[in-house]
């Protein structure tokens, strides 16, 4: 007689174990400890620990002080806007999937708008999340001026607002210290004079972002407090800003300007309030010549920055990474603990890291290179002449 056939059954093993605990909870209707659970389920103690708090962190069960669990109303899936700065700038891109990604992990529904570096699209961005009616907006937008447009009409349809790298009013913030990581910027730009230039600069130049406002603006403060700190000999009019609206055309062309109405063959250190600035500020330096006399440090780790840090022999000798990978994690479940009305801290910063050619090709022997994390107690040049 032929072999009967099998039949093929395509289950998920943990799948089911998690929906034997659900529907234990919905039959008992009764609190259950961890040790009810495993004892009338048979599944592994280490399978139902994790299975409980997974459906804790989705919502579907809470966990009381004294370790029981309870069955909770089944959640409706949350609804988040984000409002993404521009698609076409690299940090942008990167923070996106970084959000995207997260926000499938948790199970969050997220409906992404462009807000194109414009103001007006960034309000019209706002009145969109209101008419979806989405539970709470992640908002990276960075004109300073329209923030208080944006945030009134969040506010005024009652959706959380979190604030992403530029603050708004009555929004929680959440992104960089930007005074610090200019700092650490002007800290990276001062080791090099000290190592390189025998300690002496002719300029420090600040390309700035006016119009993201006097939060990013303090990445430039910080990084010309830090130099002050460390090469005392510079004078006041040795310091110059000038405005690169965070992109790459606009600091090229700002840099030009710059470069016709200053003498040549002078040493100029350069801190720019984004990477896409650093690059605009290298093209125009590399148009006209004489790139061994400049030293630029960015902000964010975009990929091309890195890769001029790989040539090893560019005037782009480091950035500052905001590690944007991690924003998306912190940011979804800051936005969940906000709509479950816990208490959160209204300036939540992101970690970051001095980026430099040596941190990403270590030589073997290791022993005197610039460390990743700069100093912050270098002496003044003058000690080390």
């Amino acid at each position: 007689m032929p072999k009967a056939k099998i039949k093929r059954l395509y289950l998920i093993p943990i799948l089911s174990k998690a929906l034997d605990v659900i529907e234990l909870f919905e039959r008992d209707h009764a609190p259950l400890t961890l040790e009810d659970v495993y004892q009338q389920t048979n599944i592994s103690k280490t399978s139902v620990y994790r299975i409980l708090k997974t459906l804790v962190h989705r919502g579907y069960l809470a966990q009381a002080q004294n370790g029981q669990y309870r069955l909770v109303s089944r959640p409706r899936r949350l609804h988040f806007g984000f409002a993404v700065q521009s698609a076409d700038l690299p940090f942008s891109v990167a923070l996106t999937h970084s959000v995207n990604a997260a926000a499938a992990a948790a199970g969050v529904e997220l409906l992404i708008l462009d807000n194109r570096f414009d103001p007006d699209v960034a309000v019209h961005n706002a009145e969109e999340f209101v008419v979806k009616r989405v539970d709470l907006v992640l908002e990276f937008q960075v004109e300073e001026a329209v923030a208080p447009r944006v945030a009134y009409i969040l506010k005024k349809a009652d959706i959380p607002l979190v604030a992403i790298d530029v603050p708004h009013p009555n929004a929680t913030y959440f992104g960089v210290d930007n005074f610090e990581v200019g700092y650490e910027a002007g800290a990276m730009l001062a080791q090099h004079v000290v190592r390189y230039w025998k300690g002496k600069a002719d300029r420090v130049l600040g390309v700035g972002f006016s119009e993201a406002g006097s939060f990013v603006q303090s990445r430039i403060a910080g990084a010309f407090d830090s130099i002050r700190e460390r090469l005392p000999g510079l004078a006041a009019a040795q310091f110059v800003q000038i405005d690169g609206r965070g992109m790459r055309e606009a600091s090229r062309l700002a840099m030009l300007k710059f470069l016709r109405s200053s003498a040549s063959g002078e040493r100029t250190l350069v801190a720019t309030a984004t990477d896409s600035s650093a690059l605009g500020v290298l093209d125009a330096i590399r148009e006209t010549g004489n790139e061994d006399n400049f030293a630029i440090v960015g902000q964010d780790c975009i990929p091309e920055v890195l890769e001029e840090l790989r040539k090893g022999a560019s005037a782009i000798i480091g950035s500052i990474s905001h590690e944007a990978e991690s924003y998306g994690p912190r940011l979804i479940q800051l936005g969940i603990a906000i709509l479950r009305g816990y208490t959160v801290p209204p300036y939540n910063y992101v970690h970051h890291r001095a980026v430099t050619a040596e941190s990403l090709n270590p030589a073997p022997d290791a022993a005197d290179i610039l460390p990743a994390r700069i100093d912050a107690n270098l002496p003044p040049a003058e000690s080390l002449e």
